[in-house]
């Protein structure tokens, strides 16, 4: 008896040992995402936007009637224009929106895309003098197509700098480049569970310029606790080793993208290439130096982003303070690495990139400016 007792003691204190580690590792990391959960919370709280206006007036939008992974932007348009406008009346392509026009009389109608939507239809709205405008979504990549639509709006919104003379040689006369933002009600910060904590992620899809720069890290990020998400991985060299990693073709909805952002410490952003031969239509191969609207996403859920160099970048966020890039893989891989083993560092960049997204870029920001372009 007395044996036994000295056993369960000994036990007792050689377990300590065992668990100790990770009970310590545990506890630093989740003090350490709470505390930055919390600097994220004050900045929301402190950085919210000061009054955008409101507007006396009556909005037709007419969304993608694409569904995802367009319909996030539908939704966040369209809650964008209810804080901001009188009345917004909501319609697909497939509904009868001329008769719909011609009876409301709106004094504005903004098209998403506008690619499924017959552009005779657009004219006959147009006839009776009410003023049309449409925001395309992925300039460059499809302007073979929507070169031939612009015309037939009086408004061009584009994302991308480099379209605004294309539009302008087609005869458009109003082109103004509004790039998308952040919708904060789905892209925030947030705290998600476990399973999203990750070292480095990429959502997106495999285009061969990304394939590139990723098979070439491919051994490094082997070593980490990284995350890929999209369709056509399966094209790197370095795929099996990769594969733990990989969530191959997965369609990722906005909710699901955020908690991953969220819980990653680094997320990579790559630009397509406007010349990809993949899925591209852009023969003109109209450059490209404007952010994609993954910017502003990644930005607003407070983590570090990564981005490659886009030369109007630094009009919306400032290289090194509240965003960093990088120009090949060799300095993407260094400057993963510095910024995971410098974690003060890290964070404090995610916050100004929080901040300045909170002030500047969210989509309420974007349709306001909509509105000063067309009502004053």
């Amino acid at each position: 008896m007395i044996k036994k007792t000295a056993r369960s003691r000994a036990r007792v204190r050689q377990q300590p040992r065992k668990w100790s580690k990770g009970w310590t590792d545990g506890y630093k990391l989740g003090s350490g995402y709470g505390y930055h959960h919390g600097r994220c919370e004050a900045i929301m709280r402190d950085s919210a936007p000061s009054p955008l206006g409101w507007w006396n007036v009556r909005v037709l939008y007419i969304t993608s009637g694409k569904g995802f992974p367009y319909s996030p932007l539908d939704q966040s348009i369209i809650e964008a224009f209810q804080g901001l406008v009188r009345e917004l009346v909501i319609l697909t392509p497939t509904q009868d929106f001329v008769s719909a026009a011609k009876q409301l009389r709106p004094d504005y109608v903004l098209v998403l895309e506008g690619l499924n939507l017959p552009v005779e239809q657009i004219d006959l709205i147009r006839a009776e003098g009410i003023r049309t405008a449409i925001w395309f979504t992925d300039d460059p990549y499809y302007t073979d197509m929507t070169v031939n639509l612009a015309s037939h709006y009086d408004y061009v919104y584009t994302l991308e700098l480099e379209c605004v003379s294309l539009y302008q040689k087609n005869g458009c006369s109003q082109v103004h480049y509004l790039p998308f933002g952040a919708n904060l009600s789905l892209f925030r910060p947030k705290l998600i569970p476990i399973h999203y904590r990750k070292d480095v992620s990429f959502i997106g899809s495999a285009y061969w310029n990304r394939v590139s720069i990723f098979d070439q890290i491919a051994p490094y990020l082997a070593t980490k606790n990284t995350y890929i998400s999209g369709i056509w991985w399966d094209r790197l060299s370095h795929y099996n080793m990769l594969t733990p990693h990989i969530d191959l073709n997965k369609w990722m909805g906005a909710e699901e993208t955020a908690c991953y952002y969220n819980g990653t410490k680094i997320v990579i952003n790559l630009h397509r290439a406007t010349d990809d031969a993949t899925f591209n239509y852009n023969s003109r191969l109209v450059g490209a130096v404007s952010p994609n609207p993954r910017t502003f996403e990644i930005a607003a859920c407070g983590t570090l982003q990564l981005t490659d160099v886009r030369s109007d970048l630094a009009r919306f966020y400032t290289p090194g303070v509240d965003i960093v890039t990088y120009s090949s893989a060799e300095e993407l891989k260094h400057k993963i690495e510095h910024y995971l083993r410098h974690e003060d560092e890290r964070r404090e960049i995610a916050l100004n990139a929080l901040k300045r997204t909170m002030e500047e870029h969210t989509y309420a920001h974007r349709v306001a400016q909509m509105l000063r372009i067309v009502f004053g």
